[in-house]
């Protein structure tokens, strides 16, 4: 199943659609990275709610537009310690067109990037440990990913005329698997940090694609083994299909 959709209407992150600085003319397409996002869903009211962040003003890529955590892949991902592993209709999926211990390396991608970005663990407790780079900190405070939370629901190609591009997978998991909700300290690239309602966020300032993957999430969350949305884009247009 398949739908095609022109460049004006494109939702990932286009023209138009705050996804970065356009492609130098003469310039071939740039190679996607990959790159992982988490959407945490918060329960506590009377609306499910979605951690977003806003970025800042100076960067290239979706300056001022509010997101969810996430980032590129990095080499220590594929080596980092997890107290449990995704759960196998999770890795299926994930694992289409991936190699097994990639599709694994970008789950822990996005749960690297909430820390550094939101302060919050998607992790149980676990003995402090030594950890280089990027998994220092996280490893420090007694903790180990929890891959088991994550659900896989959304992918999504950034079109070749940007001049930044990433092929990004997009993963949900419940508030309450976090270690805790109170955060630490905010770094990285968001300025401001909120918990939004689904009709909150779809009126925040958001990049194409985010917009479509939070209408996807509110309906997975009414039903949950919905197909997971591939978004690409071909010569006539954005295509989505379904893995």
């Amino acid at each position: 199943m398949s739908e095609s959709q022109n460049e004006s209407e494109n939702p990932l992150g286009g023209r138009g659609n705050g996804g970065g600085p356009p492609r130098k003319p003469g310039q071939r397409a740039v190679r996607p990275r990959d790159a992982a996002t988490l959407i945490i869903v918060r329960r506590d009211a009377k609306k499910p709610r979605l951690l977003m962040g806003r970025r800042a003003k100076g960067h290239d890529f979706m300056p001022d537009k509010w997101v969810f955590p996430g980032g590129r892949i990095d080499r220590s991902d594929f080596n980092a310690p997890y107290a449990t592993d995704l759960s196998p209709e999770v890795a299926l999926k994930l694992m289409h067109g991936t190699p097994e211990r990639r599709a694994r390396a970008l789950a822990l991608t996005a749960i690297r990037e909430t820390f550094e970005e939101a302060g919050l663990l998607l992790a149980k407790p676990a003995p402090e440990r030594p950890g280089a780079g990027p998994w220092r900190e996280f490893l420090q405070q007694g903790a180990a990913p929890d891959l088991a939370a994550m659900q896989f629901v959304a992918r999504a190609v950034t079109p070749p005329m940007v001049g930044k591009r990433f092929d990004a997978r997009f993963f949900m998991a419940e508030a309450d698997r976090l270690m805790s909700l109170e955060r630490q300290a905010d770094c990285g690239e968001l300025d401001e940090i909120a918990w939004v309602d689904l009709d909150e966020a779809l009126a925040l300032d958001l990049p194409g694609v985010t917009r479509f993957v939070v209408r996807e999430v509110a309906h997975r969350l009414e039903v949950p083994e919905r197909p997971i949305p591939y978004m690409r884009f071909v010569r006539k247009g954005s295509q989505i299909t379904h893995l």
